[in-house]
C-alpha cells in the first residue's frame, strides 16, 4: 500500500490547518508539522538526519524510533546520497527534485526498490503524485504532500487510497416540522446509482447540511430511482466538494456533485439532469450540539432523511426524532468557498 504524507506549512492559517487536518488524520499515514511528525494513532517517533552514519542509524533504531533523510536533488551528488541512504537502511528518504525531472527518480526508484527504505516523493498537487507513483512502473513508496488546498489534498488521497475522504456527520435532534407553501424544488439526477443510506448534503443554511437519501426505497405510488437525490428548493446549498457549496439551481448536467453515505464516506459523480419543478414543501428544524439548522424538503412519502440507523420519509417525521447531519466550519461563503473570518448570521 502506497503511503500518503502531509506536510502543515508554517504559513498555514488557523482554519486552513484545521480543514487539512480534518482530512488528513482520517486519510494521511503520517502528518508532518516542522520535524514534528503523527499519525493517526499518535505520535510518530522519527529523527530527521542532517548527517548520514551508519552509528547514528543504529542507535536510533535501537531506540525504537524512525528515521529520515530529506534531499533535494538538483543533480548526481544529491542522487547518489539518496541512493547511500538507501544502502544504509534508512526508514524514509524524501526526495524533491527540480522540475519534476523523471529520469533522477527512476533511477532511484530502482535502487531502493525491494530494501528496507521506503522512498517518498514530495509533491505540490494530486498531478504530480501521479507521475511519482508511477514512474518506472514501480512508482515511489509514497507521496509527501506539501500544499494549503483542500482540494489537492482530497485529488491526492483518491489517487494514493483509492478513495475518496470522509465528511464528519453528526447526530441532531427534531425541534420543529412545519408544512410551508409551494415552491420551486430541485430534482438532481445523477449517473450513478447509490443504496439505502447514501444521499447528498443539503441544507438551507451554510452552517449546516441534512443527508436527504436518494430515492432507493420501493414504496406503493412509485418505483424507486436509485439516481435521483430529491434535493430542496432551488435556493438551497449542497456540497459539490469538500469544502466547497453550490446552490442546487446552479447544477446542470456534468457538474460534479459528492455522495454521501451514513458513515460519512464520500464519492464524486456527476449530475445527468437537474430537474425543477413546483411542489409542496415543509419546512424541518434540528439542534446538533449548540447549533441548530434548518432545512426544506418536498412534502412527500418518497423523501426521506437519513437516520443513524435507517431513514425516514419526511410524512414520518417526529419532534426529537435523530436524524444525521454535516455541521460546517462557521462564518461567511463567497461563490460557495468557506470565508471563516466573515461574520453571516443565517436564519
Amino acid at each position: 500500500m502506497k503511503e500518503l504524507w502531509l506536510e502543515i506549512e508554517p504559513a498555514a492559517s488557523p482554519q486552513e490547518k484545521e480543514n487539512l487536518l480534518s482530512t488528513a488524520h482520517e486519510n494521511a499515514d503520517v502528518v508532518l508539522e516542522g520535524t514534528q511528525a503523527s499519525t493517526r494513532s499518535g505520535k510518530l517517533e522519527i529523527v530527521f538526519l542532517a548527517d548520514l552514519s551508519e552509528k547514528k542509524i543504529s542507535q536510533i533504531k535501537n531506540e525504537n524510533r524512525k528515521t529520515a533523510v530529506k534531499i533535494n536533488i538538483t543533480g548526481k551528488e544529491e542522487e547518489n546520497r539518496a541512493a547511500k541512504a538507501a544502502e544504509m537502511g534508512v526508514d524514509y528518504i524524501i526526495i524533491s527534485t527540480f522540475d519534476w525531472r523523471v529520469i533522477p527518480l527512476e533511477n532511484l526508484i530502482a535502487k531502493a526498490h525491494g530494501g528496507k527504505s521506503k522512498l517518498i516523493a514530495e509533491v505540490a498537487t494530486a498531478q504530480e503524485a501521479k507521475v511519482v507513483l508511477e514512474a518506472l512502473e514501480l512508482g515511489t513508496d509514497g507521496v509527501l504532500l506539501k500544499t494549503l488546498n483542500l482540494n489537492e489534498l482530497t485529488k491526492t488521497v483518491k489517487l494514493v487510497k483509492g478513495q475518496t475522504p470522509k465528511v464528519a456527520l453528526t447526530i441532531a435532534k427534531v425541534l420543529s416540522i412545519q408544512t410551508i407553501g409551494t415552491g420551486a424544488r430541485v430534482c438532481v439526477d445523477t449517473v450513478d446509482l447509490m443504496v439505502p443510506g447514501e444521499g447528498m448534503l443539503v441544507g438551507c443554511q451554510s452552517a449546516g447540511f441534512f443527508l436527504v437519501e436518494a430515492e432507493v426505497n420501493e414504496n406503493p405510488y412509485v418505483q424507486s430511482r436509485p439516481f435521483r437525490v430529491n434535493a430542496g428548493p432551488a435556493s438551497h446549498y449542497t456540497l459539490t466538494s469538500i469544502q466547497n457549496t453550490r446552490y442546487l439551481s446552479e447544477l446542470k448536467a456534468g457538474d460534479e456533485v459528492l455522495i454521501i453515505n451514513r458513515e460519512g464516506k464520500v464519492r464524486i459523480t456527476n449530475v445527468g439532469r437537474s430537474k425543477i419543478e413546483f411542489r409542496p414543501l415543509i419546512l424541518i428544524e434540528a439542534q446538533a450540539d449548540d447549533t441548530k439548522i434548518k432545512t426544506i424538503l418536498q412534502n412527500a412519502e418518497t423523501i426521506r432523511l437519513v437516520t443513524p440507523k435507517a431513514s425516514k420519509p419526511v410524512t414520518e417525521l417526529n419532534v426529537n426524532d435523530e436524524v444525521l447531519v454535516h455541521l460546517a466550519a462557521k462564518g461567511g461563503r463567497h461563490f460557495g468557498v468557506s470565508v471563516p473570518e466573515e461574520t453571516v448570521i443565517e436564519r
